[in-house]
């Protein structure tokens, strides 16, 4: 399972940002991870130099056999922005491929 972390030009992609992302995503999506060929994190900060909840996930995962799925999520900061995210796509996830196992059953 590849994962890549991409940034908006208002977040700065550290290496340590990208590490924890990194380890958020392979942690949360790890029982996945023989059925997913690769995770695509984009984060941004929708209103920049303001506070709030800005923060933004969007987390794109290509299943094997299967079109791309895509979750989104915003927070006030992107690491909790992030595991929202690989949270809603693990429910996503789930709902997936158990639709594909029950449709194997029949």
């Amino acid at each position: 399972m590849q994962i890549l972390v991409n940034t908006d030009n208002t977040i700065q992609g550290s290496e340590g940002l990208v590490e924890r992302i990194e380890a958020i995503a392979s942690e949360g999506l790890s029982r996945f991870s023989d059925r997913i060929t690769r995770v695509e994190l984009h984060l941004s900060d929708t209103n920049a130099e303001r506070a709030g909840v800005d923060k933004r996930c969007v987390v794109e995962v290509r299943p094997k056999g299967l079109d791309p799925v895509v979750t989104t999520e915003q927070a006030d900061t992107v690491d909790k922005a992030v595991a929202s995210a690989i949270h809603k796509m693990v429910r996503l996830l789930e709902t997936t491929f158990g639709k594909l196992s029950a449709g194997r059953d029949h």
